[in-house]
């Protein structure tokens, strides 16, 4: 992938090929750079759907608005991978020193190497670097302890609202959807959500409780929006690629408004 994960983006439709899957969406986080190679990798085999996991900030807390079916090189995309690039290094530096402060040194350089081919600086690379220095077990470990959300050295990405991530989906031809939302926050923002052109919801996802699929179904269908589906797979510590898929019934919808 050309942001955060373990794979290029030709080797993840590999991936995808080998797990079963049919049609994938390759939405890196702020950053279209790998649909074209993903979609020549999956040329005759796997469907690549262009999209982009556009990063917001919303209540002091980071919020992800995925955009599927964009065109990967509007103007208003480019724009925002750009300003992405350097907040999300301004962000990578202020958890590097929260780490220093509890501790742990790791220097921005060893990160900025294990971004290595990416476009974006981001989290796991972080993570995968305190598992490399011996303060993490694994990427799990490193996030459950240190960077994940809410945890000591956790930073937010200073970056548009969620309002201004659909608006620039849909620019660029998208539709906005709300990423793995959290129940209680969906509950209090999805019609305000709805009515600033919010087009759907993802309701399925790995380690998601039934009940909250079930809930996040239910609020689609009443708002009238689409349900979606994701793996979040970043990376091989997610295991294999493919474990989780989704059936025609639960995303025909989206697949019909993109002419799959």
């Amino acid at each position: 992938m050309a942001s955060d994960g373990s794979l290029s983006p030709s080797a993840l439709v590999w991936a995808a090929r080998a797990g079963g899957l049919h049609v994938i969406a390759l939405t890196d986080h702020d950053t279209t750079a790998g649909y074209s190679e993903a979609a020549e990798a999956g040329r005759g085999s796997v469907h690549v759907v262009p999209g982009i996991e556009v990063s917001t900030t919303f209540e002091c807390r980071e919020l992800h608005m995925l955009g599927y079916f964009v065109d990967p090189d509007h103007p208003a995309l480019q724009e925002h991978e750009s300003e992405a690039m350097t907040r999300r290094r301004d962000r990578m530096a202020a958890m590097i020193d929260a780490l220093r402060a509890g501790g742990l040194t790791v220097p921005f350089e060893a990160v900025a190497a294990e971004a290595s081919g990416s476009r974006i600086v981001a989290r796991p690379h972080l993570a995968r670097v305190l598992v490399q220095r011996g303060h993490a077990a694994t990427v799990s470990d490193a996030f459950d302890r240190w960077i994940g959300d809410a945890c000591p050295a956790y930073r937010p990405v200073n970056l548009v609202t969620p309002y201004e991530a659909i608006e620039r989906i849909h620019c660029a031809g998208g539709i906005a959807v709300w990423a793995h939302p959290e129940l209680d926050l969906l509950r209090r923002e999805v019609r305000r959500f709805a009515a600033g052109g919010l087009d759907g919801i993802e309701c399925y996802r790995p380690r998601c409780p039934p009940e909250d699929c079930l809930m996040f179904e239910r609020t689609a269908e009443e708002l009238r929006l689409y349900a979606t589906g994701g793996s979040d797979w970043h990376g091989v510590w997610n295991g294999r690629l493919g474990t989780f898929s989704l059936s025609h019934e639960e995303v025909g919808a989206v697949l019909e408004y993109g002419g799959i």
